[in-house]
């Protein structure tokens, strides 16, 4: 760790501590309430904000963690890896994975006001058309498709220009953004030392790897800029834009933060189970205190919280909730099932090249006191640069393949990301798997709600996941071997010169393979009346009345891309279908 100066240590401390105090649970005693939001994350930020609108709605936001403000690491966008293992951080563990040789992995989830949002990487990606129009297909849900939905795309976005003031024509397209929504998305400020070099192979190998004007229009194949939910050199989050302050001060929303959802409960009236009731606690030793729904509670908690909430609630399946204690009130047997999530691995070669360019105040001390001082001051320099890279290379295995199976939602869509980057004496590409067949679970392993449940991503269970990162891989070297690269790079340092055939990268794969943090799919949509899945098109949960589910786990399917763009728009959506059934 590197030691600051006690000035500096003392701003970062209180910077971390400080925070507005939310409502008690005790001062909301006896108050009732049109609607409970359960979960303070991304989809639940955007719909209390979104509900609050119309002054007739009172609404009780839930939040178990604690609030967002004032927290540096949150608002720095350089400093988002230090929120991992944190107190913001649910410090979730994967169950020994199949897949990966037997490893387990971290799972970091957003434990804080904003969720994910808060802790995440930023980066802002879409995904496809094809991608929306096939949740439209499975649900049967003309509200679905890419074209249905683009309307949502600009009222959830507000484009504003990178701080380094450089002229960014020619790396984005206009008319694929919003200006006037809430939350901030930019390109990337600063560009490094290979962005001309990875521009330079759009040309140099263009017929696979083409420069995509802006890969969030829908078309993402190819070569394009990165944009990130970044704004004015600070993390624009759900919670630093859905709750900013100016919301959070409407006399018709309530926020509980540092607050567990330990159960949701059936009133017992109307002819089908109405799950109006919540009940809560601040700790696991502090008396639970119930509150109702008038209209509708709306479950917001993300893809691993939400169905544990369900299931310690009884609404999943009866035989395996009878083995943790947990007494069946409706068979669902679908809650925690179907969960994706994308997984990583890497490429990468050493340079000749050894300046670690914005990321020099990671290794020095004395740099570090000063970029905070220039962030602090002036919101620029290279503390609002999340990642050394700038571009992002979206690529499908191609149709010709043998043995391949296409796992991608249609044909504009990518089996891959290359998250391209390099500083200090190295390059590489971080290889996602982003339209993986691998299905994974969330269950309980007791049935106490203060434990933390069963996550198995079941990483690589699917062999074809396994082809196609491989394949991935290699297209990283093609990439990386191209004429702009030959007087740069020294040799390649993982996989290593040592892996030489598809088995021996299988073997790195599942040795060195991660994640992205991209779970969905939990509480999946379906269509109406069918027999599967967990939610109905409107986000309605099956056979229940008084319960709504609106996050990333009703996503049928991942889009390819990273899903906070995707659980944005299921959240504008959802707030205008809960609307629209209310006025």
């Amino acid at each position: 760790m590197l030691h600051l100066g006690l000035v500096t240590f003392a701003f970062l401390f209180l910077s971390q501590c400080q925070g507005a105090d939310n409502e008690q649970i005790d001062s909301l005693s006896g108050k009732t309430f049109d609607f409970i939001i359960v979960g303070g994350g991304t989809a639940g930020s955007v719909i209390a904000n979104r509900l609050t609108e119309d002054p007739r709605f009172t609404v009780l936001l839930i939040e178990a963690g604690p609030n967002n403000e004032g927290v540096l690491n949150i608002e720095v966008p350089a400093f988002s890896g230090r929120l991992t293992n944190s107190p913001y951080d649910w410090n979730f563990t994967t169950v020994s994975q199949v897949g990966l040789n037997g490893r387990s992995l971290p799972y970091p989830r957003g434990h804080v006001l904003g969720g994910s949002s808060s802790i995440n990487g930023m980066v802002f990606t879409r995904g496809s058309s094809d991608d929306y129009d096939r949740w439209a297909r499975v649900t049967g849900d003309n509200g679905w498709p890419w074209n249905a939905l683009r309307p949502y795309l600009l009222k959830n976005e507000h484009w504003v220009p990178p701080v380094d003031g450089r002229n960014t024509t020619g790396e984005f397209d206009p008319r694929a953004h919003g200006l006037d929504g809430v939350n901030y998305v930019s390109l990337g400020s600063y560009l490094g030392s290979i962005d001309e070099r990875v521009i330079q192979t759009t040309v140099d190998l263009k017929n696979e790897f083409p420069y995509n004007l802006d890969t969030n229009d829908g078309t993402p194949l190819g070569v394009g800029s990165m944009q990130s939910t970044i704004g004015f050199g600070e993390r624009s989050s759900a919670a630093r834009s859905y709750l900013a302050s100016n919301f959070r001060q409407r006399v018709n929303l309530h926020i509980l933060t540092d607050t567990t959802v330990t159960q949701i409960l059936s009133t017992g009236l109307g002819v089908r189970p109405d799950f109006r009731i919540v009940e809560l606690a601040s700790s696991v030793t502090r008396p639970r205190t119930r509150f109702t729904a008038a209209n509708e509670v709306i479950l917001s908690a993300g893809s691993i919280a939400t169905p544990q909430i369900l299931l310690n609630s009884g609404i999943g399946d009866k035989s395996e909730l009878a083995k943790v204690g947990v007494q069946s009130a409706v068979h669902l047997p679908d809650v925690g099932k179907n969960l994706s999530d994308q997984p990583v691995t890497s490429a990468a070669w050493s340079t000749n090249d050894p300046d670690p360019g914005l990321q020099a105040w990671q290794h020095n001390a004395t740099i570090l006191v000063e970029v905070l001082k220039q962030w602090n001051e002036t919101r620029t320099g290279p503390l609002v640069v999340q990642f050394p890279r700038q571009e992002t290379a979206w690529w499908r295995v191609p149709s010709n393949t043998p043995g391949f199976k296409d796992s991608s939602a249609g044909p504009k869509s990518p089996h891959i990301e290359i998250a391209l980057g390099g500083s200090g004496g190295s390059v590489s590409g971080a290889v996602v798997l982003v339209s993986p067949l691998s299905r994974g679970s969330v269950a309980l392993k007791t049935n106490n709600p203060f434990d933390a449940p069963l996550i198995d991503v079941a990483f690589l269970t699917d062999e074809n996941d396994v082809f196609a990162l491989r394949e991935g891989i290699k297209a990283t070297k093609r990439f990386f071997g191209g004429p702009a690269w030959k007087d740069l790079i020294i040799g390649e340092t993982s996989p290593g010169a040592n892996v030489t055939n598809d088995d021996e990268l299988t073997e790195y794969i599942r040795n060195s393979a991660g994640t992205t943090l991209h779970a969905v799919g939990t509480a999946a949509m379906s269509a109406r009346g069918a027999s599967y899945g967990v939610v109905d098109p409107d986000m309605r949960v099956k056979g229940i009345s008084g319960l709504r589910i609106v996050d990333a786990s009703i996503m049928p399917f991942v889009i390819s891309g990273h899903t906070q763009a995707g659980v944005y728009l299921i959240a504008e959506r959802g707030a205008d279908l809960i609307k629209s059934a209310w006025v």
